[in-house]
Formats: structure tokens, sequence, C-alpha cells
């Protein structure tokens, strides 16, 4: 099959799979306020709390901290697969297809912090949860797009999942420099050993899962002891897996290990992760808090005015300007309706507060990105929905 066909396929193929690993993810969010708001909600927060693992190992973890640090390892494994495969036979290797997207996710990072910051300035705890809303969910975001947009383009669906892309490493870069804490040197060396190991593996064609699983748990474990949040183990071994078959070869190690593990990571590892993290108390106070409270006003408007704002506009400059295109057959509202998709947090805003915050501002924050989640979403069906109509018309 040619390449571009071939990444045609592969892009549907991951489309598919985050669409429903996006209705799953909805579904545990439902199970988890329901659950956290019920008669059972002591047992919902005493299962959550539940500590378990090895102490010598510092993994002496609750059950959410195991979600959060152990399953979206897994999470961010397959998005860094997913992102070398993009920057070396994706869209992203082309330089003229790759340079709207990059420029519409780092508008869609940087205009949202920006304005979090205006926002929540001197509150306590922004020092570091102005990131909170630089992230975009891949798995929600897809999942509202294939259910409200069958007509769009297939340009304007790979132009959301570069974006994605790019901001989850945008969001990777984040965890790594700003929730660094702790830098133990000794575990830092081991972490780099193992990974020169797995690229060496790599680079000898040795394809034996018996040799990859201990070490990607070696990894990890020496990435978490490190002081180093664990998901950068999973993003640095996928972008060390070889993406190229050599001749003869079937599939490349990337495409093979996402076909197995994107399934797992969509299904069980994400929804998983919010179901433990999305349990916060709702009512008529706390929401009242959110729209009044400097916080957790800063993350709504981030989400919601900030990815909106941050990605079109960059888009918009980026076109007039002469440095990029638009993608082909994809209008200027189509991609207003994909910049309003772009507010959608969820995943990684979850994680990012969890990391910067300590309660009670983490449920603040946490009730912001799943209100935030929500208002983009609908707003960007509503005007997603406009747009195919439009466009079976055209058509």
């Amino acid at each position: 099959m040619p390449a571009p066909r071939q990444a045609a396929a592969e892009f549907a193929r991951y489309l598919r799979t985050e669409t429903t690993g996006g209705i799953i993810l909805l579904v545990a969010t439902a199970v988890a306020l329901i659950w956290a708001n019920s008669p059972a909600g002591d047992v919902y927060r005493a299962v959550r709390d539940f500590h378990l693992g090895p102490e010598f190992l510092h993994l002496n973890l609750s059950v959410g901290d195991w979600a959060k640090d152990g399953l979206l390892a897994l999470f961010f494994f397959v998005a860094g697969l997913e992102l070398k495969r993009e920057l070396v036979v994706g869209e992203l290797s082309r330089l003229k297809q790759a340079v709207l997207p990059v420029i519409a996710a780092v508008g869609g990072m940087v205009v949202p912090a920006l304005l979090a910051l205006a926002v929540g300035w001197g509150t306590p705890g922004f020092d570091r949860a102005w990131a909170i809303p630089v992230a975009t969910d891949i798995a929600f975001a897809l999942g509202v797009l294939a259910l409200t947009a069958s007509n769009l383009p297939s340009s304007a669906r790979v132009f959301l999942l570069s974006l994605a892309v790019v901001d989850d490493l945008g969001a990777i870069l984040v965890i790594a420099i700003v929730f660094t804490t702790g830098f133990n040197l000794v575990a830092a060396a081991v972490a780099v050993v193992a990974l020169a190991l797995y690229w060496f593996l790599q680079r000898k064609r040795v394809r034996t899962a018996w040799l990859y699983v201990p070490l990607a748990v070696v990894t990890w474990v020496a990435v978490h002891s490190a002081g180093i949040h664990a998901t950068i183990a999973g993003v640095a071994l996928g972008l060390l897996t070889r993406v190229k078959p050599d001749e003869g070869e079937a599939e490349a190690p990337a495409l093979r290990l996402e076909h197995r593990l994107q399934p797992w990571s969509a299904a069980v590892a994400v929804p998983v992760f919010a179901l433990f993290a999305a349990g916060i108390s709702v009512n008529g106070h706390a929401l009242g808090q959110v729209f009044t409270t400097a916080l957790p006003l800063a993350v709504l408007l981030g989400l919601v005015v900030g990815k909106f704002v941050g990605i079109l506009g960059a888009s918009f400059l980026a076109v007039k300007l002469g440095v990029a295109e638009k993608p082909t057959g994809t209008g200027w509202r189509d991609l207003a309706a994909l910049a309003t998709l772009g507010g959608v947090g969820f995943t990684v805003s979850l994680l990012i507060a969890d990391l910067a915050l300590s309660e009670p501002e983490t449920e603040l924050a946490k009730a912001a990105v799943l209100i935030a989640s929500a208002i983009a979403s609908l707003a960007a069906a509503a005007l997603l929905l406009r747009r195919s109509r439009a466009h079976a018309r055209e058509g």
C-alpha cells in the first residue's frame, strides 16, 4: 500500500479507537460523579485513597495515584508512538501540512495560559495551576468530532488530530519541567541507561516482549523515583520506538504496538483514570464557586475562551502572513468549530490539576475542567453539526 494511503488508513483506525474510547470515557466520568455524590460516596473515596504497593521502592501509592501515575503512562506511551509516527511518516513529517496545526497548537497553549494567569494572578497555587487549561483531550475531542461531523473534509480531522498530538507534546513538556520535584540523580541515571538500552534493542531489531516489558517497568520505576512524573517514561519510550518497517517487515514496531495497546489505553487506562479523577462533590455551593472564585474561573475561561482565541487566532495569523495554508476544503467556519472543540481539556487537564494543587483547590479546578469541557463540547457539537450539514449540501 502506498505510504499516503497507509497513513490515511492508520488515521482512520486511530480515529475509530479514540471515538470508542471517548464514549467509554464519558460513561466513566458519569459513573464517578454519580458514585462520589451518592450515599456510597464514602466507599468511592475509600477505594480511591486505599494504598498498596512496595514502600521500599516509594511505590506505596493510593489507587487514584496508581491510575494517575501508572495507567496514564500507557496512555502517554501510545501518544508518544503516535507523535513519533506523525513526525516521521505522517502529517507532521511534511512541513507544509505540519505548519498550521503546530502553530495552532502553540497558540492554543500560550493564550489559555496567559488568560488564566491574568484572571488568577495572585491566587494561592496559581504559580503552577496556570498550566491546567493548556491541554486538549484527544479521545474526548475526536469522539465529539466523529459523532457530529461526518460530512466534514478529512483534512479537518487530520488538522484536529495533528493539533492534539502537538498539544500533548507541549503538555508533556510542561509536566516534565514544572512538576519535577526532589530530583534524584541516581534514579535519573538508571532511567537514562534503561532508555538507552531500549533504543539499542530497537536499533538491533530485537522483538521479544520478555525483554521490553521488564525494561519498560524499570524505566517507569526509575523515572518515578527520580522525582519526574512517571508518565514521562511512557512518552520517552514511545518516541524511541522504531516507526519505519524494514524491507519485508509487515509492520514497524510502533505500528504493531499501537494496534495492541491503543484499545487498552482508550478503553481501560484513560476511563479508569477518569473514574478516580472526576469524582468531585457537585452541589450548588461548589458550582457557584467555579464562577465566583478566581482560580476555577481562570481555568474555565482559559479552556473555553483561551483555547478558541489561541487556536483560531494563531491559525488566522499564520495563513494571512503566508506562513501556512488552510487544510484543503476546510473553511474558516470549520476551523472555528474545531477551535471551539479544542477547549475540551479533560484527561491531561485533570492530571495537571492533581499535580498542581491540593484540597480543596483541586476539587474546584477539576469542577472547572469538567464544566469547561462540557461547554466546549456542546458548543462545538452544535457548530460541527451545522458545518457538516453545510458540506453535505455543497457536496
